[in-house]
């Protein structure tokens, strides 16, 4: 019986170590693939530090153009500053409004019909496919230039992230409540009233927030396409090749975004 006991400690040690083995290769396998395609990657996109050496002139030769700063254009910036803090507002709020009813239809544990949930899934996608560029070009041809095509473009490409982090948020929800709610007999509504909303709300809070932020830079940019905002007057200077101009743009939307992520970080803190 001794020796039948060792005889399985030993099997036991035989097997163990040849799993271990197993993992080992499993693992350099997969960290040889992984460095592989990291050198592929880095091979196709012709990435060279001798080039970026020799180009060094370039960069001192354009940054030099860019300075000083010309303050004296600070007065005729308030104006597109305030308006591309509008665009951001605005368009984020109609994202907010696109993104609840569609983050609700694509949360497999609350979605009233399979259909609805495959329907909202593919809007979201969609939506998050298609580049805050491209909608500013369909909705600057559609309505003509100014804020109100970029805040229509912001709230489209917005409603994508922010409805799918609804759903998933939903999904990750304690059903044990759910649960609960729907023995009682209570209706579909009273269950999202009650069980869904209190849970999911203050992480949606947090996520339009952070998305906020985002859509502040963004709208900097929908500028370039004729959708309002500093983007519009960052573009003119890059056009007439002003840089000392564009240098006191890049020094506003700076810091306008640094105050729209302290108040943002506010009230995050607050919430949680």
């Amino acid at each position: 019986m001794k020796v039948n006991h060792q005889s399985k400690n030993k099997l036991k040690l035989v097997l163990g170590k040849k799993i271990q083995l197993k993992d080992v290769i499993k693992k350099i396998i997969i960290i040889t693939i992984a460095l592989g395609v990291i050198y592929w990657c880095y091979n196709q996109t012709n990435f060279s530090l001798a080039k970026l050496r020799a180009g060094w002139g370039g960069i001192v030769d354009i940054v030099g153009r860019m300075l000083p700063p010309r303050f004296d254009i600070l007065a005729d910036m308030i104006g597109p500053t305030i308006e591309t803090v509008q665009i951001s507002i605005c368009g984020t709020i109609l994202a907010i409004l696109f993104s609840l009813p569609l983050g609700f239809f694509a949360a497999s544990n609350i979605t009233p019909h399979r259909l609805l949930y495959s329907i909202s899934r593919f809007i979201l996608n969609a939506a998050r496919a298609i580049p805050d560029m491209i909608f500013a070009l369909i909705f600057v041809a559609a309505v003509g230039l100014g804020p109100f095509p970029g805040t229509l473009a912001i709230g489209f490409s917005s409603c994508g992230m922010l409805g799918k982090f609804f759903a998933d948020t939903i999904e990750s929800i304690d059903s044990g409540v759910l649960e609960a709610l729907q023995a009682t007999g209570a209706s579909r509504l009273q269950t999202l009233v009650y069980a869904v909303i209190p849970q999911v709300l203050p992480e949606f809070i947090s996520l339009s927030l952070f998305r906020w932020e985002m859509n502040f830079r963004a709208s900097t940019i929908l500028g370039i396409v004729g959708a309002g905002g500093i983007g519009f007057e960052l573009q003119a200077a890059i056009r007439l090749f002003n840089y000392r101009d564009m240098t006191m743009i890049l020094i506003i939307i700076l810091v306008i975004v640094s105050i729209v992520d302290f108040i943002s970080s506010k009230i995050r803190s607050k919430i949680s």
